[in-house]
């Protein structure tokens, strides 16, 4: 049994592990972590960036890969806690944005300005007790390739952008989101379609 096995499947070492591991109190590595572990651990393509301000919460237990040439903006935080965070290439994720994983975006994706994905729900079925010590569920998050997301933008757990997709600012993805679309509102729906026949973006009729 591996090490990490042996790790998981003893409650108490478990334990030891993370209060070693984690800041008490907080979903973030302890300094040596971030240091002497993480940059040995995960994986940063060729001119990847992350700008000084961004707040890595990524722990070695769980995968973060930054593909080549992507940027992490300023203000953002990133966390793998629950599940590994996957970038590709050429990607920019905005100013403020928050990743919670499970979550991967594809390459050439914009994402703009104060966007939120979270592939984490917490559990509130149980009205006898405080939702914080209620079970998490995860829902890996996918973004395909070339999708634009506008600012503001929230996208739940479980959700599918496809390819090229546009999200208008501001818009609450809380369904898939098929490819070749343009979506906006509270929850999103599609506005526009592209027609492959005719070359051109077609407006939805509601």
């Amino acid at each position: 049994m591996s090490l990490t096995a042996r790790v998981k499947n003893n409650p108490r070492l478990k334990q030891l592990v993370l209060r070693l591991m984690l800041v008490p109190g907080e979903a973030r590595p302890r300094l040596w972590v971030r240091w002497l572990v993480n940059p040995f651990v995960h994986r940063y393509g060729r001119r990847a960036r992350v700008r000084r301000r961004t707040r890595l919460d990524v722990v070695p237990f769980q995968p973060f890969e930054l593909g080549d040439e992507s940027i992490v903006e300023d203000f953002a935080t990133v966390n793998n806690g629950v599940g590994g965070v996957f970038i590709g290439a050429r990607t920019l994720v905005g100013l403020g944005n928050v990743l919670i994983g499970p979550l991967r975006i594809g390459n050439d994706v914009i994402i703009a300005q104060n966007v939120v994905f979270s592939g984490l729900n917490h559990g509130y079925l149980d009205v006898s007790r405080p939702i914080r010590d209620q079970p998490c569920t995860t829902a890996e998050i996918v973004v395909e390739d070339e999708v634009w997301i506008g600012a503001n933008c929230v996208i739940t757990a479980g959700v599918r952008i496809g390819r090229h997709a546009v999200v208008a600012g501001g818009s609450v993805v809380t369904k898939d989101v098929p490819a070749y679309t343009v979506v906006a509102g509270n929850p999103a729906r599609i506005l526009k379609r592209y027609d492959f026949a005719t070359g051109n973006w077609v407006r939805i009729k509601d």
